[in-house]
């Protein structure tokens, strides 16, 4: 027995096993000058990046990467951190930070408002692209003429072949596999323990609601109160947000975006739903034969979320009026006027007064594919088990006769289809311990996550959702003046009580003083409409909110 012990005491102690994260955990985070320019922040955003492993599944592997975050620091007393989220999959998110805390200062009282370019994307305002698929022109289409309702073999064909150039450009790059969901939401626990905060607070809207269930569902001992603005259904299929666009775009155009063309340009476009829509059909071959691709020209009115996008919508159709009857030509409603100036200045690089159909032909909005973000790619197609290009081709015909404006294009532009790599992590849904602290919040007639999706999400984790009725836009919560929707977000996030499933009634539709009630899934409002506020933040809500629904227009 004593020289067991004699060789116990006197043998070397085993060797400690290094901890590979220790050196991510331990850096320190330098804030500074933002790359990007900061408008209307009531103080200055400051700017770090931090380092992650390429892998977090292998950390000593790989090259590390650099995401770049920003903090709009609390104004009062600390009580922990908001990181917030744009969507996408792909969006940077680092001045997001600032412009939500100047919308709501009574929220940034207590929390510092945290942004995050995520992995893959780069810093925004620097250098710093991000992962970028280089896509070989030479093997694109040069057929100028696509139209998704050609169903001959060789327009198929032609439409398939830019998706599956797409997916092989992207996943050429040896990062791809590393660009998931999976891997960001470890970058964001990171993020936390850098902050020195045991739990982290989040706002997501669109993907960005993915991000933060699945952070939830991962790190459910660190979810701290969760707001999901504009929601995916979390709980089931990321791809089956994306294949719901041709549902609810068209929904949106047919009961709300053609009634209030009608409503507010009825000497132009005519004077019912039904009426602008036949001449939407005669402006889609007018533009046809200036040269702009049907294709292109649906697009305009695809995830038509915004109030920007809106405006871009009208006067391509107004102009398009104007050149086909000279007596449509009519000055637009006074009440828009700004407005309709605003986006023509933005997307077409003159006034509205000035712009004509030409001027719209020579400049059309199209997608440029020379050099394509590879996030969304990455994330859509990586973070589950994709489906076949053959099985979309075939989700395009059925969607085709029904949802016209996007049925017939969607499932012969789905990049998914040609992925070939297998996702690499299982994403868990949500526990009931990290579901109790989230809150869904829902526009009836989003026409980039549509309501049902959300409902289902929410139903099946057992969380309250405020819907917003007759709402057409994307993005709620702060950029939507709606005082229903932001009072209840921000007594959440404030400490009080997580809200029941609420009702909100929605805010009157650009240029209007009332809302228009329309059928839909989302049932009546619990309380009166209130017009949307016109005051200093109007232009900074408008901004975010198309800001939000641009990087969600991908498909």
């Amino acid at each position: 027995m004593a020289v067991s012990v004699l060789v116990a005491a006197t043998a070397p102690a085993a060797a400690t096993t290094p901890d590979p994260l220790a050196p991510y955990r331990s850096q320190e985070v330098s804030w500074g000058t933002c790359p990007f320019k900061q408008r209307s922040q009531p103080h200055p955003v400051q700017c770090a990046r931090i380092t992650v492993p390429r892998d977090w599944a292998a950390p000593s592997a790989g090259t590390d990467l650099q995401v770049a975050i920003s903090r709009a620091a609390a104004t009062g007393s600390r009580q922990g951190a908001i990181l917030v989220n744009p969507g996408g999959p792909g969006g940077r998110g680092t001045s997001l930070a600032g412009a939500l805390a100047g919308l709501e200062p009574t929220v940034n009282e207590h929390y510092d408002v945290i942004g995050m370019d995520p992995r893959g994307t780069g810093q925004e305002g620097g250098t710093d692209e991000g992962y970028v698929c280089r896509v070989p022109l030479g093997r694109l289409p040069a057929d100028d003429d696509l139209d998704a309702r050609d169903r001959s073999a060789e327009s198929i064909a032609l439409h398939q072949r830019t998706p599956r150039v797409l997916a092989e450009a992207c996943q050429s790059d040896a990062l791809a596999p590393f660009i998931t969901t999976w891997q960001t939401a470890h970058d964001m626990d990171l993020i936390r323990s850098l902050l020195g905060d045991g739990k982290l607070n989040y706002l997501g809207f669109s993907y960005g609601t993915w991000l933060g269930a699945k952070y939830a569902s991962l790190f459910p001992e660190h979810a701290g109160r969760m707001v999901l603005d504009s929601s995916v259904n979390f709980e089931g299929r990321l791809q089956a947000a994306f294949e719901a666009f041709p549902k609810i775009d068209q929904r949106q155009f047919d009961r709300v975006y053609a009634p209030w063309l009608a409503r507010r340009f009825p000497d132009q476009l005519g004077k019912t739903a039904g009426e602008v829509k036949a001449k939407w059909e005669k402006l889609r071959a007018f533009f046809k034969t200036k040269g702009i691709p049907p294709d292109d020209f649906d697009s305009v009115f695809v995830g038509n979320g915004s109030t920007r996008q809106w405006m871009t919508g009208a006067l391509i159709l107004t102009k398009g009026a104007a050149a086909l009857d000279a007596a449509a030509a009519t000055p637009p409603p006074a009440a828009l006027r700004s407005d309709l100036d605003r986006a023509s200045r933005a997307v077409f690089g003159r006034p509205a007064d000035r712009l004509t159909a030409d001027d719209v032909a020579a400049d059309p909005p199209e997608p440029d594919y020379a050099d394509v973000p590879g996030t969304r790619l990455a994330v859509a197609c990586g973070d589950q088990p994709t489906r076949t290009a053959s099985w979309y081709k075939l989700l395009s015909d059925l969607q085709g006769p029904a949802y016209p404006l996007f049925g017939w294009a969607y499932g012969l532009s789905e990049a998914c289809g040609f992925w070939s790599d297998p996702p690499r992590q299982e994403l868990p849904t949500l526990s009931a311990a990290a579901a109790k602290n989230i809150l869904v919040v829902q526009g009836e007639f989003d026409p980039q996550t549509g309501y049902e999706q959300a409902e289902a999400a929410a139903r099946a984790a057992g969380i309250p959702m405020i819907s917003v009725a007759d709402s057409p836009f994307h993005g709620q919560y702060a950029v939507s003046g709606n005082s229903c929707v932001d009072d209840l977000v921000n007594g959440f996030f404030l400490g009080g009580k997580r809200p029941a499933a609420t009702i909100c009634p929605g805010v009157p539709l650009p240029g209007e003083h009332q809302v228009y009630p329309v059928p839909g899934p989302a049932g009546e409002p619990s309380q009166a409409a209130s017009p949307a506020p016109r005051d200093a933040h109007s232009s900074v809500r408008e901004r975010l909110q198309d800001d939000i629904s641009a990087v969600n227009r991908g498909r």
